[in-house]
């Protein structure tokens, strides 16, 4: 079948050309290309002024949410001369151009190659060094439900006030929540995720039940306060991005007050563009709220006179100084959780299926599962993910509980991804 003639669109002076505009990329609604492109000139506002400025990775679904996906680190030599990038330097020590959009034609661009989300860094192009974001990612563990994750951000509203900081909420778009804290640009990527790290274990201790700053996901429960967001090199989908959801939900920003009542199946890329129009950008003045981290900082002191130090990093960044042990609960000598790995696979669907075959072939154990039992792993690899997953079989009776067996599937090209 033909492809459809380009759709001219011009937008901010500009006009751009949108490649098969009648490509489905959510197969359910049938939402197409072209009504992507037409969500962000209708956010265009909102959207830049979260991921606008920075330079941004592009996460590309070029066959709609039911294909591969990839990350694209570095701008596609084919562009506009007008789409500006900047270099940005990693930890490991390789560099790349990321693309900075400034406007909607730019936001335009994007969508026409598919780019559902928007993955800005947390800083600004004339000073890569050092963030004006702290990022407050809420991460609940399979289970939990939406309640307790507005619980968990009240929590965090209520420390940062406690520590001169105003947190902007919005909706991840997917199962969680994240607080966007805009911060006056003194301080170093190591010293934000240093304030994060104190943040977090301060939110766990305001209230342990809900909530946890442990990294390792065996040792998670309730809501995960993902620190380690705010590491260099660390991106999150920002307001208004589109997430690859059968219903195209997207990360809608709010209110505190909306924040105790509301659903994220509530916004979508065909709710958002009208709740824009009526009530417009609920973070629109984030950037006149820059705060201080020197609270933080010194709660981070105080907690490392007392014992706690650092706590771990991703596993592909280099071993930091004062880090413990980066060694997994299940992996160290004396395991802590009997966790077992069950499938490696490069779609999460595969995986997902080879974890069915295994609980069919042990259905006395996979009864004694809880939600939080199975651990689902996105594992990062330069361009693209894999999924990994293992059990815990904390809550299967010792006699009950299967050996590590041969992984199903068990796809051997992960290091090539």
């Amino acid at each position: 079948m033909p492809r459809a003639a380009a759709e001219q669109v011009v937008v901010a002076g500009r006009e751009i050309a949108v490649s098969n505009p009648a490509k489905v990329l959510f197969p359910k609604p049938k939402y197409t290309k072209l009504d992507l492109v037409r969500y962000y000139l209708a956010v265009a506002d909102g959207a830049l002024r979260g991921a606008g400025g920075r330079p941004n990775v592009l996460v590309r679904y070029p066959n709609g949410i039911s294909g591969e996906f990839f990350f694209q680190k570095r701008a596609p030599e084919s562009r506009p001369p007008w789409i500006e990038v900047v270099t940005l330097r990693f930890p490991s020590g390789r560099t790349a151009e990321e693309v900075v959009p400034r406007d909607a034609a730019a936001l335009v661009w994007l969508a026409n190659l598919a780019c559902l989300e928007l993955h800005p860094h947390p800083v600004r192009t004339d000073d890569l060094d050092h963030p004006d974001e702290l990022r407050v990612d809420l991460d609940p563990v399979p289970g939990v439900k939406w309640p307790q994750v507005r619980d968990v951000a009240q929590a965090v509203r209520t420390a940062l006030q406690d520590f001169g900081l105003t947190g902007w909420p919005k909706t991840s778009g997917s199962r969680g929540m994240h607080v966007i804290v805009r911060i006056e640009r003194r301080w170093t990527f190591d010293e934000v995720r240093r304030a994060a790290l104190a943040l977090a274990r301060d939110v766990e201790r305001r209230v342990p039940k809900l909530a946890t700053s442990k990294w390792w996901k065996e040792e998670r429960h309730g809501v995960f306060v993902d620190y380690n967001q705010n590491a260099k090199d660390r991106t999150v989908a920002s307001a208004y991005s589109v997430r690859p959801t059968p219903d195209a939900r997207v990360s809608a920003p709010l209110t505190w007050d909306e924040v105790k009542s509301v659903d994220p199946a509530d916004f979508t890329l065909a709710t958002m563009p009208k709740r824009f129009a009526k009530v417009g950008d609920r973070h629109e003045g984030i950037d006149q709220a820059a705060g201080s981290l020197a609270g933080l900082l010194e709660l981070s002191a105080r907690h490392e006179r007392t014992g706690q130090g650092d706590a771990p990093w991703p596993p592909h960044y280099k071993k930091q100084a004062g880090e413990p042990p980066r060694v997994q609960p299940s992996r160290a000598r004396a395991a802590k959780y009997p966790l077992i790995e069950i499938a490696r696979a490069k779609r999460k669907q595969d995986a997902l299926a080879g974890l069915k075959r295994w609980k069919a072939r042990h259905p006395k154990a996979a009864k004694y599962l809880q939600p939080a039992d199975v651990l689902v792993d996105a594992m990062r690899g330069r361009s693209s993910t894999w999924t990994r997953i293992r059990v815990n079989l904390q809550h299967v009776p010792p006699k009950l509980r299967p050996r590590q067996a041969r992984l199903d599937p068990d796809e051997k090209t992960l290091a090539s991804w």
